[in-house]
Order: structure tokens, then C-alpha cells, then sequence
């Protein structure tokens, strides 16, 4: 019984082997939408937005514009918060085209409380928790097709807010 056995080269094995693994993170990257994800990652990240004290100049570093108001903007804040360091918001919009949606908050030490960007395709809705000075308009800003659209609502702080 004689069997022919090929040897293969031991540095061109290593070769292939490291060949083969950025080729199939590729292809898994690919088939499970990574890719866009990874486009997302390298958007800059809007550091000095989020240091400017007033509303219209963290708007103005963030879009270039201001906001209209909008009745398709729905701003969801309580009336009252009884903790001004755990206060939930949420923001959805009817608007085609949702690009991105900006939480300002016009009473705290830096206006921009959240900011996120909405993939194509995806139903506009954030929610978060934000931590609030004191009493304050809250600002929901979305921008769709271009344009800039917000709902305000005031909300009362009544203990322990950012602020003490």
C-alpha cells in the first residue's frame, strides 16, 4: 500500500492562514452589515458641541442653522421631576428622513444632553435619562430632509438636580 502524501511548505501555510481570516471577517463583516457600523464609527464625535454653554451656539456648531418648531416633533418630559439626576426623555418624529435628533437642555452648565445620529430606514425614537441643574426648557431637536425642526417643554426640578 504506498500513498502519496503532498508536504506543503510550512511558510506558505502560515500565508494562507493569514489570508484566509481578514478575507472571512470581511465577508462576515459584509453579510452581517458591519460595514455600516464601522462607517458609523469613524463619524466624528461632537466633542466641542457638547462643551458650549448656550442653545444657539451648540446648534450652530452641530448644524450650521437653527430650529423650527414642529408639531411632528414629540417631546415626551415630565411636568415635574421629583430627581432632577435621573429625569427620563424621549423623543420621536413622524418626519421622513430622520437624520439625527439632539437633546438641549437651556438651564445646565453645557446645553447638549444627548445627541444621536438615526440610520437610514430607522423609525425616529430616542429615549434617555438625563441629569438636570434645575428647572429647565428641555429642547428635542430633530433634523429630517435638511432641515431643523424642535418641540420644548419645561420641566420643574424639584431635588438634587446636576447642579447639588
Amino acid at each position: 500500500m504506498n500513498q502519496s502524501t503532498e508536504t506543503i511548505d510550512p511558510t506558505r501555510r502560515l500565508i494562507l492562514k493569514g489570508a484566509a481570516v481578514p478575507a472571512l471577517v470581511g465577508f462576515a463583516g459584509i453579510h452581517f452589515g458591519l460595514t455600516p457600523a464601522l462607517a458609523a464609527a469613524n463619524d466624528k464625535y461632537p466633542e466641542d458641541a457638547f462643551r458650549q454653554k448656550s442653545i444657539d451656539d451648540t446648534l450652530k456648531l452641530l448644524y450650521g442653522k437653527t430650529a423650527e418648531a414642529s408639531d411632528k416633533v414629540k417631546l415626551d418630559a415630565p411636568e415635574i421631576a421629583e430627581n432632577g439626576a435621573v429625569v427620563p426623555i424621549s423623543v420621536s418624529s413622524t418626519l421622513a428622513d430622520v437624520t439625527s435628533i439632539s437633546i438641549l437642555v437651556a438651564e445646565n452648565p453645557n446645553a447638549l444632553a444627548a445627541s444621536y445620529k438615526i440610520p437610514a430606514g430607522t423609525i425616529a425614537n430616542v429615549a434617555n435619562r438625563l441629569k438636570m441643574a434645575k428647572t429647565s426648557n428641555v429642547i428635542a431637536v430633530v433634523e429630517a430632509g435638511g432641515k431643523l425642526y424642535s418641540a420644548t417643554r419645561e420641566v420643574k426640578v424639584t431635588v438634587g438636580g446636576c447642579g447639588g
